[in-house]
């Protein structure tokens, strides 16, 4: 299998990352956001999602490569996807020709993306080869490192949640070795629902959000091979689940595409380009899936499977997410696809400002924290309904360890509060740090969970536990704000 560590000896990388910044610079979110979120934090992303404006209702083509997903157990290093001029300028010479503000822009978001994570930009320096920025950002490192904060936290904690850092640190760790330890030889994690995609791919997502990349750092070659499980089990249709599933379909599906989505950019070209393709058909089935025929009220929503005729709000949560990270990827995900989501979203709004699961009745944390984070990351950050969700949720913080949808509500409304962010995120963070903290076991996990999050085993509890701790980190890029 080919060594990650080779990632950057090309040329490729070039332009994917200097495309990819300029292009959704110039380009936007595309999603109610007047600019895009800063998404990358150092990291290099592919650009072979590529962005047409002009075709947002044609099929989604993440690359040229439309073949078949093939077993990645042989993966060489094969030249990655290739970029043509016209998809946009490549290295800083190409942006003197729009001006000097151009190229201050991309200094500046490079520089302030060095800062948060400086291994990660001087790991990526090769790959801008003969660029102006190239000399400039290595010239300016040196004096970045000696001065930069642990790069594996990308903000500064308020101070009543610097108290935390330290036990979350060892809290994460901890968790993350207890996942390495129950990988399975096929990629797959331990899961009473063997060879789960989901859980699988939620495993995947925790070492990235400690700051892990795919081939580096000691659980490299287990995200490694989380992906190419996910890969070789995607079927002809684009659907990503494994040998088992869950009650719904679609959800391994969704958190499988959302996971690709994020590491998309972070691997060798030969990877890269099994993960354009396996995007491209997999971005495809969810929007089919959306267009079925309901009724007006769960028109926009997805459910547990791709042919459903209604909606709720668990399943659109993840569909959501998925669709975010993709446009953010570049990929053509149509304006309309994510404001009819937003619409079945808003839908299942109650009174007292929390959300129902299929309409506005009985509201829980899970559902609340759910839509919460869907209105952050699709353009209404801070309007009404955010506020009013988030003040629901400080209204009914948990009291303590477990409950039914424990972990699901712990995850997103961490998610959605932290994208809120003020004293929303401040007092749910000390609420939720105590609560998960003080709940780990003695070997790194967290118990399973119940009711319905059972059948999921411990990996995904845990998986979800280190999910909800590593927010602050800001490592996924899903998880800036």
């Amino acid at each position: 299998m080919m060594n990650d560590k080779d990632n950057v000896k090309g040329g490729v990388h070039s332009l994917r990352i200097a495309d990819c910044g300029l292009r959704i610079a110039d380009w936007g979110s595309g999603i109610g956001d007047p600019a895009p979120r800063s998404r990358y934090a150092g990291r290099s992303r592919s650009c072979g999602l590529r962005n047409e404006r002009a075709n947002e209702l044609k099929p989604p083509t993440f690359a040229k490569h439309t073949s078949g997903i093939a077993k990645t157990t042989a993966i060489t290093d094969a030249p990655g996807p290739t970029l043509s001029r016209q998809d946009g300028p490549q290295t800083t010479r190409d942006l003197w020709s729009k001006g000097p503000k151009s190229v201050h822009s991309l200094v500046h978001r490079e520089m302030r993306n060095a800062i948060r994570n400086p291994q990660s930009a001087i790991r990526n320096l090769p790959a801008r080869g003969g660029s102006t920025f190239a000399l400039l950002l290595a010239c300016a490192l040196p004096a970045l490192l000696l001065g930069a904060a642990d790069p594996a936290r990308a903000d500064e904690a308020a101070p009543e949640l610097a108290r935390y850092d330290a036990m979350i640190d060892k809290s994460v760790d901890r968790s993350l070795a207890y996942l390495a330890g129950k990988q399975l030889k096929d990629g797959s994690f331990e899961c009473p629902m063997r060879g789960n995609s989901g859980v699988t791919s939620l495993c995947v997502m925790a070492f990235l959000a400690r700051g892990d990349t795919p081939g580096r750092g000691p659980y490299g070659e287990a995200i490694n091979r989380g992906v190419d499980f996910v890969l070789a089990n995607q079927k002809d249709n684009g659907l990503l689940v494994g040998p088992t599933v869950s009650h719904g379909s679609m959800y391994c599906h969704l958190i499988s595409t959302l996971m690709l989505s994020e590491v998309s950019g972070m691997v060798v070209p030969a990877r890269q380009k099994l993960i354009d393709a396996a995007l491209a058909k997999a971005l495809k089935l969810t929007l089919a899936a959306q267009q079925i025929g309901k009724s007006p009220a769960h028109q926009g929503g997805w459910r547990y499977q791709h042919t459903s005729g209604d909606s709720d709000m668990s399943v659109t949560g993840w569909a959501l997410m998925g669709l975010r990270s993709c446009r953010n990827n570049g990929a053509p995900v149509p304006k309309q696809a994510v404001e009819d989501a937003l619409n079945f979203v808003m839908n299942c709004r109650c009174s007292d400002g929390g959300f129902g699961y299929t309409g506005p009745t009985e509201p829980l944390l899970a559902r609340t924290g759910t839509a919460l984070l869907c209105l952050e990351l699709c353009g209404r950050h801070g309007d009404k309904s955010a506020i009013a969700a988030g003040d629901w949720i400080l209204t009914n913080l948990p009291a303590r360890f477990g409950g039914t949808n424990f972990y699901y509500g712990i995850y997103y409304c961490t998610q959605g509060m932290f994208q809120l962010g003020g004293n929303y995120w401040q007092r749910w963070a000390a609420c939720m740090y105590e609560v998960m903290v003080g709940s780990q076991q003695a070997d790194g996990s967290w118990p399973a969970g119940q009711s319905a999050e059972a059948p999921a085993g411990a990996c995904y509890s845990t998986a979800m536990g280190a999910l909800a701790l590593s927010v602050s980190y800001r490592q996924l890029p899903i998880y800036q704000r």
